[in-house]
């Protein structure tokens, strides 16, 4: 989804409700749609309190400037551990206690996780520099300085969002790169913050009138997974583990990339990609800025979940945690919610979450825990709770 508003603009238009709410994903669907996730942040209260990229409220931060990347236990975590201020806070606020189901909660982590992909304004005098270093200047015109071989760039002072750079260059990186040959101009490629800079010395010399950006929403992930079969992504390049072997995995942890850092890598190994494509007889795909999107919201979400938790290792945490001083497992006569295998419904990550979050506030309440009992976790020990949790078998 695309449109002319700014991104704090259009996140401040999700936040508040403007747009007609959608439903979170099927039950079925095996990964979380950070799209919908917006709408969750927005109809839940959370915007009341908390702010996206400086769209929403101020009483706790803004959670697209907290320190990242942060993986689905991460920040699974960090909403537990928070959870007793946040239930504080939001009793002197007169703020309802929001419930959660599995899917609302499992689409809240995937778009609070979507900050992760956004970078910080680049520094137009590093991108001038680089205009001439990089010798865009031969074949590209900004603000009326470079040649004319390629298209003006002045246009991205109003389109140069992240996805759609990433896009551009993709589709055109071909042709770029027989006019750099046919000039001996070797072809560039961009390292750290080079595009970033890049991007914002050409908006910052572009002289047309000043305009909000072209900003591309999270994508949908369940898209982008049929997107990446389509555009037959999957015959080179496996996601976690699954699909071809030719490319590297593009769901590996150690590949997470800002928006404006994978346009960068997608540049970089332009060549190699199409030279495997063309000898594997792979048409090149085309790509929208909604599908890039889609594309990009797949692969961030299948590589969000962390490994899997230990169930044993969640078993002798639920004791040390303090967990099994209020909750029995198993126990005859037990009723949910104070037997943990009485519980319906634990059967995904996203679903232990949400009752925990639901269940936390009666905990965090007035006839909760004494002060300073409160049990905080670590990412890895949430995910091992959370295995152990799914692991129990239902009691009737």
């Amino acid at each position: 989804m695309t449109g002319t508003l700014g991104w704090s603009a259009l996140v401040a238009v999700l936040l508040l409700g403007v747009i007609s709410p959608l439903g979170a994903q099927p039950l079925g669907s095996p990964i979380q749609d950070p799209f919908e996730g917006s709408r969750v942040f927005g109809a839940k209260g959370c915007v009341r309190c908390h702010a996206i990229e400086g769209a929403g409220g101020k009483v706790g931060p803004d959670l697209a400037r907290l320190p990242g990347p942060h993986s689905f236990y991460d920040l699974a975590a960090a909403l537990w551990n928070h959870l007793p201020r946040m239930a504080d806070r939001m009793r002197q606020l007169n703020v309802p206690r929001p419930f959660l189901n599995a899917r609302e909660a499992g689409d809240l982590v995937a778009f609070l996780y979507t900050r992760n992909y956004f970078d910080l304004p680049g520094k137009p005098p590093a991108g001038r520099r680089l205009f001439g270093e990089k010798k865009c200047v031969v074949c590209h015109q900004v603000g009326g300085v470079g040649g004319v071989v390629g298209p003006n760039l002045d246009f991205l002072k109003q389109y140069g969002s992240p996805i759609f750079i990433a896009a551009a260059m993709w589709n055109h990186g071909p042709t770029m790169a027989e006019a750099m040959r046919a000039r001996g101009i070797p072809r560039p490629t961009f390292e750290g913050s080079e595009l970033l800079d890049l991007i914002a010395y050409v908006k910052a010399a572009s002289p047309l009138a000043p305009e909000e950006p072209l900003v591309v929403l999270p994508g949908r992930a369940a898209e982008g997974r049929r997107l990446f079969a389509e555009k037959r992504c999957a015959d080179c390049h496996g996601v976690a583990g699954k699909g071809g072997g030719i490319g590297p995995d593009l769901a590996e942890r150690g590949a997470q990339r800002s928006l404006t850092q994978f346009a960068a890598a997608m540049w970089n190994k332009a060549p190699a990609m199409l030279d495997a494509m063309r000898s594997r007889g792979i048409p090149v795909p085309q790509l929208r800025g909604d599908e890039m999107a889609d594309i990009v919201a797949y692969l961030y979400a299948v590589q969000y979940f962390a490994a899997a938790g230990d169930a044993r290792k969640g078993a002798a945490l639920a004791k040390d945690k303090g967990c099994l001083g209020c909750h029995t497992i198993q126990a005859k006569g037990g009723k949910a919610p104070t037997d943990l295998a009485r519980v319906p419904g634990l059967d995904s990550p996203a679903a232990v979450i949400a009752a925990m979050w639901n269940h936390s506030f009666v905990g965090a309440g007035a006839q909760g825990l004494p002060k300073g009992r409160w049990a905080e976790v670590r990412a890895g020990e949430m995910a091992d709770l959370a295995a152990f949790l799914r692991s129990l078998e239902r009691a009737p």
